[in-house]
C-alpha cells in the first residue's frame, strides 16, 4: 500500500492548539507501559536498619525547621533559634546516596571483554591504549619521581591537590614550580579551600616570585554554603600534559620516608605516560575552568601524545555535579563481577548498607574479601569509629578485616582475581562517593596487577587480623563512640 500524500490532507482537518509546557495534556496511565518490554521486578537489597532509619531522621533538615517553627509559635525563642540552624546546617550537608538500588548479576567476570566495555559505559570514562604505568610506594619513591618529571617539563605544568601544606615537602615542590615558572613554563595549581588551607605566605610568596598560578577551589563564602561540601579530594600533577601522576598522597611531610614508624604514612602513587594522561589533563581543566573562568587550550597543555607502552588505562573522574558518582560505580561493577578474591586497601572504609550487602554477596558466591585498612593510627576520629562500626556486618558476612599498625594506612588500591586493579584517590565512603571530586586509574595489566597484589600481601603481614569474637567484646562506651560519630557518617 502506497504511503498517503501529506499535502492531501483536508484543510477543515483539526490541529493540536499551542500551549504552555505545563499546560498541556499528560501522557495517558494506560500508555506508559504499553509498548515498554518486560520489567521482572528485580530483587532490592536489603539496605535498611532501626538505627539508619533513626540517623537519617534526626539529621532531616525539614524536621528541624518544623520544630524551629513550633518552638517561635509557643514562645521559646533561643530554642527556636537553634533548631533553625540546625535546620540550616543540615539543608547544606546533606550528603547525596549513590542511585544504584538493585544488585547488578553479571554472567562475565573481570576478566572479559563485557567487564571493560560495561565498567567505560557505565562510568562513561573510555579505555585507551598505548601507555606506561609505573608504581611508586611511600614518599621516599613518589616525591623523588615527581620532581624529577616538574624538573624535566618543556612546555607546562598543572596541579590540582587536596593537600599542599607548609613544609619541607611543600616548600620543595614550590621551589620547583617557581623555577620552571620563571623559565617561561605555564604553571597552574588548583588547591582545595579547605585541605590546603594552611598553605601559608611563604610558599605563596615563592610561587608568586616565580611566576605561578594558583587558584583555590571552592573558598567558603556565606553565598556558596550550598556547594561548601563539595571538595576537591584529587591529586593529579600533570608534565607536558603527557606524564601525570595520582594516588592517596598529598604534597606534605607526613608522607616523608618509608613507612617504617607512626610518623611516616604509608601511600602509593602511580606514574602514568600515554594517551591516558589527557583524562586527568581534562578533569584539572574543567575544575580550572569552573575556578577561574579561563580555558586552557593549545598544544602545551593537550598535545597529540603518542604511544609510550602497551597498557590499556581507564582513568575513572569522579565528580559529585555528575549525579552519579563514577568512583562508586566503579567499585559496585567490581565488586559484583568479581569470582575469586576481593583485595581492598582503604583507609576510610565507611561504605553504605548497599555495598556491604553486596561484599557479603560475594562472599556467599564464594569470593574471598580482604579488606585492609588503617588501624589504632588514624587521623580522622570520625571515620575511625564509624568504620568500627560497620565491622560487624563485614565479620558476619565472611569479609576478613586487617588493620595496619606501624603507622597511618592512606593508600586506595582494589585488586580483583589478579586481573584487574585500581589505584587512586577515592576512598571507601560516601565522601568520596558523593560529594569529592575523585580520580581513580584502572587497569588490565596482569604484571601490573601481581605487583599491587604482591604489595598487598606484603602490607598485609603488618596486621592484625579482626576476629568477630574480639569486635562483639568491645565495650559499652566504645559502642557509645561509635553510634555518636555514626549521626556525621555521610561526611567523613
Amino acid at each position: 500500500m502506497s504511503a498517503p500524500d501529506i499535502g492531501s490532507v483536508p484543510p477543515t482537518a483539526s490541529k493540536p492548539k499551542e500551549s504552555r509546557r505545563w499546560l498541556k495534556r499528560q501522557v495517558p496511565k494506560d500508555q506508559i507501559h504499553r509498548l515498554a518490554p518486560p520489567r521482572p521486578k528485580p530483587e532490592p537489597l536489603d539496605v535498611h536498619d532501626y538505627w539508619e532509619i533513626a540517623r537519617r531522621l534526626i539529621r532531616a533538615w525539614w524536621l528541624w525547621l518544623a520544630a524551629a517553627l513550633l518552638l517561635y509559635q509557643t514562645g521559646f525563642w533561643y530554642l527556636a533559634i537553634l533548631a533553625g540552624a540546625l535546620s540550616f546546617i543540615f539543608y547544606h550537608s546533606a550528603a547525596s546516596s549513590h542511585p544504584a538500588l538493585y544488585a547488578l548479576e553479571p554472567d562475565f567476570d573481570t576478566d572479559s571483554t563485557e567487564f571493560r566495555y560495561t565498567m567505560a559505559g557505565m562510568t562513561g570514562m573510555p579505555l585507551a591504549e598505548g601507555n606506561r604505568v609505573d608504581v611508586y610506594n611511600n614518599g621516599d619513591e613518589f616525591y623523588p619521581a615527581m620532581l624529577e618529571a616538574i624538573e624535566s617539563a618543556h612546555s607546562s605544568i598543572t596541579m590540582e591537590q587536596f593537600i599542599f601544606w607548609d613544609g619541607q615537602v611543600g616548600r620543595r615542590f614550590a621551589d620547583a614550580f617557581a623555577d620552571k615558572a620563571s623559565e617561561g613554563i605555564p604553571v597552574k595549581l588548583l588547591v582545595d579551600a579547605i585541605g590546603s588551607s594552611t598553605l601559608g605566605e611563604e610558599i605563596l610568596s615563592i610561587l608568586q616570585a616565580g611566576g605561578c598560578q594558583l587558584a583555590w577551589f571552592r573558598p567558603i563564602h556565606w553565598y556558596t554554603l550550598n556547594r561548601a561540601n563539595q571538595r576537591t579530594h584529587r591529586k593529579s600533577l600533570i608534565v607536558d600534559g603527557c606524564i601525570a601522576f595520582t594516588g592517596g598522597a598529598g604534597i606534605a611531610d607526613h608522607w616523608l620516608g618509608r613507612a617504617g614508624n607512626q610518623h611516616e604514612w604509608r601511600d602509593m602513587a602511580i606514574r602514568v605516560e600515554g594517551p591516558a594522561v589527557s583524562a586527568q589533563q581534562a578533569g584539572f581543566a574543567q575544575n580550572w575552568l569552573l575556578s577561574t573562568g579561563e580555558i586552557l587550550s593549545g598544544p602545551e597543555f593537550f598535545p597529540a601524545i603518542a604511544p609510550a607502552g602497551d597498557i590499556e588505562v581507564q582513568t575513572i573522574l569522579s565528580s559529585p555535579t555528575s549525579g552519579a558518582g563514577a568512583a562508586a560505580t566503579m567499585y559496585l561493577i567490581a565488586v559484583q563481577c568479581a569470582r575469586r578474591y576481593l583485595y581492598i586497601a582503604n583507609p576510610y572504609f565507611i561504605p553504605g548498607l548497599l555495598l556491604i550487602e553486596m561484599l557479603a554477596r560475594a562472599c556467599r558466591r564464594g569470593v574471598k574479601v580482604r579488606l585492609m585498612v588503617a588501624g589504632k593510627h588514624n587521623d580522622t576520629w570520625w571515620a575511625r569509629q564509624n568504620s568500627l562500626r560497620l565491622y560487624g556486618r563485614l565479620l558476619e558476612a565472611g569479609v576478613e578485616i586487617y588493620e595496619f599498625q606501624p603507622t597511618m594506612l592512606h593508600q586506595k588500591t582494589m585488586v580483583v582475581d589478579g586481573v584487574w586493579a585500581t589505584v587512586g584517590t577515592a576512598n571507601f565512603d560516601n565522601r568520596s562517593f558523593a560529594l569529592s571530586e575523585e580520580t581513580n586509574v584502572c587497569f588490565h595489566d596482569r604484571a601490573l596487577v601481581a605487583n599491587l597484589e604482591a604489595t598487598f600481601l606484603a602490607d598485609l603481614e603488618r596486621c592484625d587480623k579482626i576476629e568477630l569474637e574480639e569486635w562483639r567484646g568491645r565495650g559499652l562506651w566504645q559502642r557509645v563512640k561509635e553510634l555518636f560519630a555514626s549521626l556525621i557518617e555521610d561526611q567523613v
